[in-house]
């Protein structure tokens, strides 16, 4: 570990009028380049400028100074007319307080381009859930059998998915937009001609290579994981659990594929084409799945066959519109490139790991105090998952954003950008943490009509609403370090936390019956 003192040297402090006065201590593993220590750069950014309590200081040596020359040595005496509690803020600068804090939350240019990514961002993430519990729906009258079936399945295509895709994904973001935003720099607005990106092409080579080996994974090594899972040879859920995943396989390619295409959409700051092609595929899959499950009698293979048809759907909407704009295919292969995604990539897998493990040592912990509780976490983790979408569609905004300006040199915009999504992020895990303290109440009865369950529940609620505004700053910081590439940090600071999870010894069978 290397440790550094960085001060006005850095150059996103290359500005007129900044207090260059701090101290930024890093303990992080430095870039093996010619660049300034990338999360040495981020935190910098997040020191507000004193740029208007500089010159107020200035000011007012300046007049001590000419005042000591004139033989002056003014000593300012205590009013008397104030109290023992005059230095506590009076009612008038308490709302001055709040109408500064109001001001600075004001939505600008820079706000309003945050937001015009965030929010079809959000929609577009929503979308996939939103569908899965209508697959669930129509599934659910076939069996309990067969609804537990494609449960498990899912849960296994998820797992994969969230390991290797979502990585892929965001370091796309990252990288596209830094590309882009250099290109952009020396190309005319008015240009139509293809932009060639090795970013994008490798980008899609690796999705393409990736989706395959998923592909021959999950068919060949369905048994092998419903093993690992625990559903025995014996078990009426095997057969249609495999069956469901082995068709389900068939579609990763085109979801891999999909994901490098939106991360590139995204480097681009294009959330709505993503959004649209998503909200198609997913129409899709809306129609076709009830018909293929009964007219045609097709049952949960009905479903998994509506899905890959889905995916394939969104996946063609998405590589043709990117073969638009850039070229797909680049004539030679970028070999440092492909290496820095290798290498990023192994990060992010590495924290979606850490994460992963994490969300099922607590999922042990409940089941192990038995079903009730479980129920009652299980209610919680999913409100927990409704209400971060907003937060994660902020964080990449900051992405996209932060990215483009590092790259560009435009340490300024990149500031700003790293306070107003801080701002907007704070204000959205405050409104969220409030909105479920106050309505969950109304709400708990489309999760369970068991009063033991909702009381659990509840309290749980409870802690997901506080913990609300610190989950929606770590999402924003999360994005703000990929936004510079700092891939290294997002992933070791994930594998502090679960070092941390694993202090949590699970409670014992004997333990629980003693409490």
């Amino acid at each position: 570990m290397a440790s550094a003192l960085y001060h006005q040297n850095n150059p996103l402090f290359h500005q007129n009028n900044y207090n260059y006065n701090y101290f930024c201590y890093s303990t992080f593993l430095p870039l093996k380049n010619n660049n300034t220590n990338y999360s040495a750069r981020l935190r910098n950014t997040l020191i507000k400028s004193s740029r208007d309590k500089n010159r107020t200081v200035i000011s007012e040596t300046s007049i001590d100074n000419s005042n000591s020359d004139l033989g002056e040595n003014r000593v300012k005496s205590p009013d008397p007319d104030l109290g023992p509690d005059s230095d506590l803020p009076s009612s008038s600068s308490l709302l001055d307080s709040v109408s500064s804090l109001l001001e600075e939350l004001k939505f600008d240019g820079i706000g309003w381009e945050i937001m015009s990514i965030a929010l079809p961002a959000a929609l577009a993430l929503a979308a996939d859930p939103i569908t899965s519990l209508v697959d669930t729906a129509f599934v659910g009258h076939l069996g309990s059998v067969e609804l537990a079936a494609v449960g498990i399945s899912v849960s296994i295509f998820n797992l994969i998915s969230k390991l290797f895709n979502v990585p892929l994904l965001n370091v796309t973001t990252s990288f596209v937009a830094e590309e882009q935003a250099l290109i952009a720099k020396g190309r005319s607005p008015d240009s139509q001609r293809k932009i060639l990106l090795p970013s994008v092409s490798t980008s899609l080579l690796l999705a393409l290579g990736l989706g395959i080996a998923e592909a021959v994974g999950l068919s060949f090594g369905s048994g092998f994981l419903m093993n690992t899972m625990g559903i025995s040879v014996d078990s009426p859920m095997r057969v249609p659990a495999e069956q469901f995943l082995t068709m389900r396989a068939f579609g990763a390619p085109p979801i891999v594929i999909a994901l490098a295409a939106q991360g590139t959409f995204r480097g681009f700051k294009d959330t709505k084409t993503p959004l649209y092609a998503v909200g198609a595929g997913n129409l899709l899959n809306a129609l076709l799945s009830p018909i293929l499950i009964f007219p045609f009698g097709l049952g949960i293979s009905g479903a998994a066959t509506a899905a890959v048809i889905s995916e394939y759907l969104s996946a063609f909407i998405l590589m043709w519109k990117l073969n638009e704009k850039v070229l797909l295919i680049a004539p030679d292969v970028d070999v440092g490139r492909f290496a820095q995604y290798l290498k990023s990539g192994s990060l992010l897998i590495g924290r979606t790991l850490a994460l992963l493990i994490t969300t099922t040592l607590s999922t042990a912990m409940a089941a192990r105090e038995g079903p009730v509780p479980m129920a009652g976490h299980q209610i919680c983790v999913q409100v927990w998952l409704a209400v971060s979408l907003l937060t994660d569609a902020l964080a990449l905004a900051g992405q996209a954003l932060l990215a483009s300006g590092v790259s560009q040199g435009n340490y300024g915009q990149a500031r700003e950008v790293v306070y107003k999504v801080l701002q907007i992020g704070a204000l959205t895990g405050v409104t969220l943490g409030f909105s479920l303290f106050v309505g969950f109440e109304a709400l708990s009865g489309l999760f369970s009509s068991d009063s033991e369950v909702l009381e659990i529940a509840r309290y749980g609620t409870l802690f997901v609403a506080g913990s609300q505004p610190i989950n929606a700053i770590a999402f924003v910081l999360d994005g703000l370090y990929y936004g510079v590439s700092d891939f290294e940090f997002a992933a070791y600071s994930m594998a502090f936390a679960f070092s941390v999870t694993l202090c949590k010894k699970p409670p014992g069978r004997k333990r629980l019956e003693k409490s």
